[in-house]
């Protein structure tokens, strides 16, 4: 237990925006670990992801959401119920904008903070590496602060590790006082599988273009700790398609063998020690689309 415990602060921060705005690069940032999956293509975050930022006197409790998007179908709807219930339940917002993005206008952040409910709400503005002129950084502050009544305004680059000071010590004093709510050991509170399995769906994003990433979802079958061994993980990669499997599969099993290798590295890094790992793939024809699919990957109640 931390010292002056009745002076300990604890809460939930959850991380809001657009598709590919830099999320899930702020959060493993601040951790100074990597537990989100990055890649350059959009919606590539689809469950909530929670990392854990432990202090002498705090603990901070982030929960990394999927980009908010219009649902075109079952699993997208999914991924924004998880939005709706990570705001509900965060003691405070942070909302980021890619400063750079066309497709981001003050006036959607004012409609999708609606139903926020007066918590308060960080606005972080990313990506200010890429404007050479950081005068043309106010206007941009000026009209989303007279559109919504944000706590402040934080410039941040995410990649360049740019303004998490800055973020840290304004979250700080807006967390309750509270005991923490994990051991503060913990950097999160998602067990290994779902990192293994989130590291594997990255290489995939990483790998192969257009649809066949979205159309993937990883599965753990089996997880064995074997002492004096290796640890054998064995992964279903699961698509909506055969021509997907094709692909993922490659000529003579040479594109899933190479996602096993990238993803083996990573997850070799992220666990410390030596894995063997398996993978295959088998169809599941839209399984996107079919609620009792997603109930038993995971994705909804």
């Amino acid at each position: 237990m931390a010292k002056n415990a009745d002076k300990f602060r604890a809460g939930y921060v959850t991380l809001l925006g657009l598709p590919n705005t830099g999320k899930s690069t702020l959060l493993n940032q601040l951790l100074a670990h990597k537990i989100s999956i990055v890649t350059h293509l959009p919606q590539t975050t689809r469950k909530n992801v929670t990392g854990i930022l432990n202090g002498p006197d705090y603990q901070i409790v982030f929960i990394d959401t999927p980009g908010i998007l219009k649902p075109r179908y079952n699993l997208q709807r999914e991924m924004m119920k998880n939005v709706t219930g990570a705001i509900a339940d965060a003691d405070v917002l942070l909302y980021m904008v890619d400063i750079n993005d066309k497709r981001q206008s003050p006036k959607d952040v004012q409609h999708q903070l609606a139903g926020a409910k007066e918590k308060p709400v960080i606005l972080l503005m990313n990506k200010i590496d890429l404007v050479k002129n950081k005068k043309d950084l106010l206007p941009y502050m000026s009209t989303y602060a007279a559109l919504y009544p944000f706590k402040t305004i934080i410039p941040i680059s995410a990649e360049k590790n740019d303004g998490m000071d800055l973020i840290v010590k304004e979250l700080i004093p807006a967390m309750p006082f509270s005991p923490p709510y994990y051991p503060t050991d913990y950097i999160s509170d998602q067990q290994e599988r779902f990192f293994v399995a989130e590291i594997i769906r990255e290489k995939i994003f990483k790998l192969f273009k257009q649809e066949v990433p979205y159309s993937c979802h990883v599965e753990i079958e089996a997880f064995q700790e074997r002492p004096g061994e290796k640890d054998y993980i064995r992964a279903a990669v699961i698509t909506e398609r055969t021509t997907q499997k094709s692909i993922l599969i490659g000529k003579q099993g040479e594109s899933l063998k190479k996602v096993g290798e990238y993803a083996r590295e990573d997850i070799e890094r992220f666990l410390d020690r030596p894995v063997y790992l398996e993978l295959f793939v088998k169809v599941t024809q839209d399984w996107r689309k079919k609620d009792q699919q997603l109930r038993d990957m995971g994705y909804s109640q």
